[in-house]
């Protein structure tokens, strides 16, 4: 799920780049969400002890 994250960031920085700004909040937006589903899943792993398979 982090790669993921990371595509659309990059997505994000060579949207924006290019100044296709619908696109760049789009996968911005994306990847703000997965990073915070990704942050979840680890503090939840780190609660419980068991690692959490994406």
């Amino acid at each position: 799920m982090l790669s993921w994250t990371i595509t659309f960031l990059i997505l994000a920085l060579v949207a924006a780049v290019f100044g296709f700004g619908g696109i760049a909040a789009g996968a911005a937006g994306i990847a703000k969400i997965l990073f915070f589903v990704f942050l979840v899943l680890l503090l939840i792993s780190l609660v419980t002890g068991k690692r959490v398979s994406a």
